[in-house]
């Protein structure tokens, strides 16, 4: 045990403030982060909406996640990361203060859509801070320290959400920019003057990455794709899952909370570990297929049987998916792109995870309405089956640093 704190800790050595700074503001920011994981509840049991409308404005969630990534990325090489992520975490404070007011589909659809846009120009500017303030080497764990954060914040969110949405769904709008609000000015204070490692990342990373757009990059528009169905399949986390454990479990908010709450914690736990064990052992290519096999595993769980603790197991392998692939795919990302287009490259990975936030909720509760939560979940563990495969072969044609 003592051993284990010890090898637990020695990962976080060497990290920039700067990194950490980032983390607490990704903390900040997500632990308001109440209102997506019960969107979907909220519609149905409070507007009315059926299964199938919440789906359709649930997507909306994911095509305004869409243009933010990929406008994100072109402001990111533009204006430069403070800037656009400063912007982002002041503009969706009106916009979460203006959604509860919206209760037709037409309206709740642009204000979804609008939000939802807003927000996500956040995530390349903020994967490019990252590659700035961190030192070469230490990249990925800053990746990992960062989504640690995320995990966190969405551990303390989801719960704190559940007790809000028990006294009034409007309390989650308003705790959302209350959060967003505190973690603009954490952010303002501490970046506004903060210099990064410029020279040293230029001459580390560019080292034999030429200038290309990532629209002309085959094998990484191939990569995007498969990134794109395992997020439709990662995804159904924040739309079919908690319905389904409303819907056939007959679960309370509270209780949704407390399982999604529960991801949080575990994440928060064991990714830097399990990151930083995967680092020294494996490559970032097995790491991603194991990741993506894990994320099939999880949903196909819920067909072996019934019962409160089949759910917490099941969360625990979608934990293990996400702590593996999604660090590694951002790794990836970083590796294909030069200094002067990082923005665009991580643009288009925001990009792939946006069009997940899309897909996953419209076909999985058109999926779920017609044919059952069975059959979704069959689907799914055969889908991250297939794009397990596709990966494993498409990366032994993509040529990695330190895995020549």
């Amino acid at each position: 045990m003592k051993t284990y704190i010890k090898n637990y800790f020695r990962v976080y050595q060497g990290l920039s403030t700067p990194a950490w700074m980032l983390a607490l503001v990704m903390l900040v920011n997500r632990s308001g982060a109440m209102v997506v994981p019960f969107l979907g509840v909220y519609m149905v049991n409070k507007l009315g909406f059926t299964l199938e409308n919440a789906g359709v404005l649930l997507s909306c969630f994911g095509i305004g996640s869409v243009v933010g990534s990929s406008l994100g990325g072109w402001l990111t090489d533009k204006f430069g990361h403070f800037k656009v992520q400063l912007f982002s975490l002041t503009g969706i404070v009106p916009l979460f203060l203006v959604l509860p007011k919206l209760t037709t589909m037409p309206s709740l659809a642009a204000g979804i859509l609008a939000l939802s846009m807003v927000s996500d120009i956040l995530r390349p500017a903020n994967s490019v801070s990252l590659a700035y303030y961190s030192k070469p080497e230490n990249v990925v764990r800053s990746f990992t320290l960062n989504r640690m954060a995320l995990n966190l914040g969405f551990s303390i969110g989801p719960a704190l959400g559940g007790f809000l949405a028990a006294v009034s769904y409007d309390l989650l709008f308003y705790g959302n920019a209350f959060a967003a609000t505190l973690a603009a000015v954490i952010f303002f204070v501490y970046f506004r003057d903060r210099k990064g490692n410029t020279k040293e990342k230029t001459s580390a990373e560019d080292m034999g990455v030429p200038y290309r757009s990532p629209y002309k990059d085959v094998p990484f528009l191939v990569f995007t794709f498969l990134s794109i169905l395992f997020a439709i399949c990662f995804f159904q986390l924040l739309s079919t899952l908690p319905l389904y454990y409303r819907e056939v479990y007959q679960l309370s908010e509270k209780n949704i909370g407390v399982i999604l709450a529960y991801s949080g914690v575990v994440v928060f736990s064991l990714e830097m570990l399990i990151v930083h064990i995967a680092e020294r052992r494996t490559t970032a290519a097995n790491a991603i297929i194991v990741g993506v096999v894990c994320c099939g595993l999880a949903f196909a769980s819920l067909l072996i049987a019934h019962g409160i603790w089949l759910l917490y197991v099941s969360m625990f392998i979608l934990c293990v998916s996400e702590m593996l692939a999604m660090p590694f795919m951002a790794t990836v990302t970083l590796q294909r792109s030069n200094p002067k287009n990082r923005g665009a490259y991580m643009g288009l990975n925001s990009l792939s995870l946006s069009a997940g936030l899309i897909f996953a909720p419209y076909l999985g509760t058109k999926i779920a309405a017609n044919y059952g939560f069975q059959v979704l979940w069959l689907g799914t563990g055969l889908l991250m089956l297939l794009t397990g495969m596709g990966f494993y072969f498409l990366m032994k044609q993509i040529r990695l640093k330190g895995e020549d």
